[in-house]
C-alpha cells in the first residue's frame, strides 16, 4: 500500500505541476505573446484611452463654454428686458405728458376761440345798437321835421329844418337823464 500512495502522491502532483518543458514553452510563449502585445496592441489602447479622455475633457470644456454662454447671453437678455421695460415706461410717460400737454393746448385754444367770439358778438351787438340808435335818431328826426313842419305850417326851409334835428338829438341824451338843458 505505501507504493500505491506514493504513485498516488506522484500522479496528484504531476496533475497538479506541469512538466518542466511545458513551463519553460508556456513562459516563453507569454513573454512573447506579451511583447507583441506590448509593442502592437498597447500603443493603439493607450493611443485609444488618451484620445477617449482628451475627447471627454473637450466635450467638458465644450459644455462649461456653453453654461458661461448661456448665462452671459441670458444675463444679456435680461439687461436688454430691464432696458425695453424702462424705454417702454419712459415712452409711456413721454405719451402721457404730450397728451396732457395737447389737452391743455387744446383747452387754452377754445378758451381763447370762445373769447375771440364773445368778443366779436360783443362788437356785433354793439355795431347793431349803434345803427339801430341812428336808425331811430334818423326816423325821430324825420317825425320830429314833419311834426314841426306841420305846426309851424312849412316856415323852415331844409337847412333849418336839419338843424333843428340835430339840436334835438343833441338833447335828447340829457333830456333821457332828467336835464332839460336849461330850456323850458
Amino acid at each position: 500500500m505505501i507504493i500505491t500512495a506514493t504513485i498516488a502522491a506522484e500522479s496528484g502532483t504531476k496533475l497538479l505541476l506541469p512538466a518542466a518543458n511545458e513551463l519553460f514553452w508556456g513562459a516563453v510563449s507569454f513573454i512573447v505573446l506579451f511583447l507583441l502585445l506590448a509593442k502592437f496592441a498597447y500603443p493603439s489602447a493607450s493611443k485609444a484611452l488618451k484620445d477617449r479622455t482628451d475627447k471627454i475633457r473637450t466635450d467638458i470644456e465644450s459644455a462649461e463654454h456653453d453654461r458661461d454662454e448661456a448665462a452671459r447671453m441670458l444675463a444679456d437678455y435680461r439687461e436688454q428686458l430691464s432696458v425695453a421695460r424702462a424705454e417702454s415706461n419712459r415712452i409711456l410717460e413721454d405719451a402721457r405728458k404730450t397728451a396732457e400737454q395737447l389737452r391743455r393746448d387744446l383747452q387754452t385754444k377754445a378758451e381763447e376761440d370762445a373769447a375771440r367770439l364773445l368778443d366779436r358778438a360783443r362788437e356785433d351787438i354793439a355795431g347793431e345798437r349803434d345803427r339801430a340808435v341812428a336808425e331811430i335818431r334818423r326816423e325821430v328826426g324825420s317825425l320830429a321835421v314833419d311834426l314841426a313842419g306841420r305846426v309851424i305850417g312849412d316856415s323852415l326851409d331844409r337847412d333849418r329844418q336839419l338843424a333843428l334835428v340835430d339840436r334835438y338829438i343833441e338833447d335828447l341824451p340829457r333830456a333821457a337823464n332828467g336835464d332839460d338843458g336849461g330850456e323850458g
